[in-house]
Order: structure tokens, then sequence, then C-alpha cells
């Protein structure tokens, strides 16, 4: 679909599951060379790279913690070496733990933080320093949730993670905009996913889930790729800051939807 993403390369953190092999996967279709972290999941991550593959892109598998700056740095190069340079960084990879907030250690909490909030600044400053030791443009794409927006009881760690995330993309947005390095954000609402596949199948919570949204269903992985690899490609090359909601309204306060109150 964006003929100008053909042959450029992207790194993709978390991208052996979920949205991030989603995100994979239409990046293949685009014909672009994809570079898929992972964390432990080898199985996953070779699976997804064959999808990329057999849609028309090439790809590489490169294992690491995102929250480890060593590893944030190796994604990088893995793309250098593999494919000439680096075009799109994904800072995709994500963690929630459910807990009352009264009762979350300070390990559970360290937990999220480095892998939502550290992870994505230590991903964003590994293709930044790539970019302007080699003089070169670039699009960072941050995965956030509608829940950098809506609180979230019993996920405080995540909520929170992802609200810093929100004021990091604006803010690195703002400061490398004259680079021509664009940095946007996804904000991905009740998608089907394998983190939510357990909750999902359970009728009630299902039912639960999609009455706050008021397109009445649970969205794709590939509708939330789909933004992403529009984000990436120069049809958004005026687009900088932004948070793009993939939520089918769920942030429209839905319980307002039938003009109650």
């Amino acid at each position: 679909m964006y003929k100008d993403l053909e042959g450029k390369t992207a790194v993709i953190t978390g991208g052996d599951s979920g949205i991030g092999a989603a995100i994979a996967a239409r990046l293949g279709e685009e014909h672009m060379n994809v570079v898929i972290n992972y964390h432990k999941n080898v199985d996953s991550a070779n699976e997804t790279k064959a999808i990329v593959e057999k849609n028309g892109g090439k790809a590489v598998i490169e294992q690491g913690d995102i929250s480890d700056e060593a590893s944030a740095n190796r994604l990088v190069q893995t793309a250098v070496d593999s494919f000439g340079g680096l075009d799109v960084f994904y800072n995709n990879a994500g963690l929630e733990k459910k807990c009352p907030t009264d009762q979350v250690t300070l390990d559970q909490w360290n937990a999220v933080i480095s892998v939502n909030l550290t992870g994505t600044f230590l991903g964003t400053k590994a293709a930044l320093d790539y970019w302007i030791a080699n003089n070169k443009k670039g699009v960072i794409v941050n995965t956030s949730s509608v829940h950098q927006q809506i609180p979230w009881p019993t996920f405080a760690s995540y909520a929170s993670s992802k609200g810093g995330v929100k004021l990091f993309s604006e803010t690195t947005a703002m400061e490398y905009a004259k680079k021509n390095i664009r940095i946007n954000q996804i904000c991905p609402g009740a998608i089907n996913t394998p983190i939510n596949a357990k909750k999902f199948s359970d009728p009630k919570t299902y039912e639960e889930t999609v009455s706050m949204v008021p397109m009445g269903r649970i969205g794709k992985p590939s509708e939330v790729a789909a933004g992403a690899a529009w984000l990436a490609s120069d049809q958004a090359s005026y687009v900088t800051g932004i948070s793009l909601y993939i939520d089918g309204g769920m942030t429209l306060y839905p319980s307002f939807q039938n003009g109650n109150g």
C-alpha cells in the first residue's frame, strides 16, 4: 500500500506476538526488512519471521531484554549489519500486572516501568543515536494504550507507564522535529491478542468489555498494525507528536453513548 516503505528497515521490540507480530506481518506486506526482537520465545519469533517472508518482506530475529541498554543498542546494530541501515523503530514491547495498588511490590512496579517506559526510552535513544550520527531522518512509533488517558484501577503501574510514554513521545517529537525525525504513538483499546485471550474466553468478561466499546466489538491486531504502517509511511510525513487511538471509540466516554446522564 505504501510504496515508499518498500526496502526500508524497521526494528520491532516485542515483535514475536500480539500487536508486535501483527505489525511485523504488515511490514512484510509492505516488502520491508524487519528485525524482530523477542525476549524468551524463539519459536514464536521464528513463526513471525516466516510470516514476514511469506508476505514479501525480509526478516531476522534478535533476542534481547528491551529494558537493557546493550540489548536496545544491539537491535539497531543488527538492522545495520543485516540490512544496511535503520528507518523505523517500533517501541512495542509491553508488560502489565493486575494487582491492588496497596499490594504492589516495588519489584513488580519496577518490572512494568522498566519494560514499558524505560524500554521505550532506551529504544528511542538507540535509534536517535544512529540517525543523528549518520545525519539521517527516521520514524519512531511507540505502542501506548487507551490507558494513557483512561484510569485503570488495579493496573496502576501499567497506566502510569503509558502516561509516561505519552509525554515522552510528545516531548521527543518536539525535540527532534527539526532533524526530520518523526515520533508518534499508537494507542490500542481492547484488542484480540494472546495477552487478552484468557480474559476474553470468559463470556461475561468479553461482553462487559464489548459494552465499553461504542463500535460494539473487540479490535483485531491487524487494525492496529494498519495504523502503525501509516505512521511509518510518507503519507504521514507531516504528522509528529500524535496519539493515534485505535480503540473503537473506547476513549469517548461510552457510558454516555445513548444520551445518558
